[in-house]
């Protein structure tokens, strides 16, 4: 039973506005959100109708014809229970007709790093000493020293960061702060940057407190922080396709290899769940069962 007059389209403007102004996600969570539902509502075709579970079902079962991964279909189902659990709350619809709808099986995939030889011959290049030299050594030292999501490191900001005792403070995920770390060699490299940093802005007369600049004094966007790393690691020879996240990635494991406790790691990350960052347990796992396989003579594979 419903429990007022329905619009599927108001209501997911209001379930929108409720993210950006109550629970303050970012705006682009929000229009991720925002393209995901109305996908959905322009599929059901009509608005007036409070859509069931059957509806949900036909959904995904489109979906998986249409070619969607398996990944894309969990995503767009989640952002329909996000939904109908909103309007369940506010009382907009009696049931959650999302409650016990079953999203495809994700496979266990895990994250692809870089092992710490490859990360010295990644940080080993030669960048250079102008603008774009110490400016790319610079975001790849602190994406590296930090374990940032891309969007943070795009986002950070001169007034977040302390030098002098290497700290910077990270704007994550639903606009929660928390501390990172930067290295020595991170702390340079910021060092080595800012000055020519300065001499852009002041020759391109704008001003702004964001780290990562391009040559006309503006934000660099996180589809050039994604170039800046690609680059570099064609340059260096790494056969993986490396992604600013690949950098986290081995940040973590990285860590965690070193001893690491479980807890820091998920701090440093700003992973709410600690399931997320155990995930790096398995990698880890992984990278000894190799060393052993390689290095025991009992644990070694019998050639064919």
């Amino acid at each position: 039973m419903v429990a007022r007059a329905f619009d599927l389209a108001a209501e997911v403007d209001a379930f929108l506005r409720h993210l950006a102004q109550v629970r303050d996600m970012s705006a682009n969570t929000v229009r991720a959100y925002g393209t995901d539902l109305r996908a959905f509502a322009a599929w059901l075709g009509d608005p007036s109708r409070p859509p069931d579970r059957l509806d949900l079902r036909r959904y995904v079962a489109a979906l998986h014809r249409e070619g969607c991964k398996a990944s894309t279909v969990q995503r767009k189902l989640s952002s329909l229970r996000a939904l109908f659990r909103f309007l369940r709350e506010r009382g907009v619809l009696a049931t959650d007709p999302a409650r016990l709808v079953r999203g495809p099986k994700l496979p266990a995939r895990l994250p692809r790093v870089l092992t710490v030889a490859q990360v010295d011959q990644l940080l080993g290049l030669d960048f250079g000493a102008d603008f774009q030299g110490r400016r790319d050594r610079a975001i790849l030292e602190v994406l590296y020293s930090t374990g940032c999501r891309v969007a943070e490191a795009a986002t950070l900001s001169l007034r977040c960061i302390d030098l002098d005792d290497g700290v910077a403070r990270v704007v994550g995920k639903g606009r929660k702060e928390r501390l990172a770390l930067l290295g020595r060699p991170a702390v340079a490299a910021v060092r080595a940057w800012l000055p020519e940093r300065a001499r852009v802005l002041a020759e391109q007369g704008t001003s702004t407190q964001v780290l990562f600049i391009n040559r006309r004094g503006r934000p660099l966007s996180t589809r050039w922080l994604f170039e800046v790393v690609r680059s570099a690691a064609r340059r260096a020879g790494i056969p993986v396709r490396l992604s600013p996240h690949g950098l986290r990635h081995s940040f973590a494991t990285h860590m965690l290899d070193r001893g690491a406790d479980l807890r820091t790691v998920q701090e440093l990350l700003g992973h709410e769940n600690l399931a997320t960052t155990q995930v790096y347990t398995h990698v880890s796992m992984a990278r000894l069962r190799e060393v052993y396989e390689a290095a025991h003579p009992h644990g070694q594979k019998r050639k064919a």
